[in-house]
């Protein structure tokens, strides 16, 4: 699973990890996020997030 980052503020999402503070599970791909997941750092919706390459 790739990991994704916020193109506002460089947080990154990692699918290992999930989001403990939005109750985003461990082991949650970006692409199975809620629509209305933000970012916890800046509140930037998923389009505002990249792809990044491993």
């Amino acid at each position: 699973m790739s990991k994704w980052e916020c193109i506002i503020c460089g947080y990154i999402y990692n699918p290992e990890v999930g989001d403990p503070v939005g109750g985003i599970e461990p082991g949650t791909a970006f692409e199975d996020l809620p629509d209305d997941w933000v970012c916890p750092d800046c509140g930037a919706s998923k389009d505002e997030f990249e792809e990044l390459s491993e």
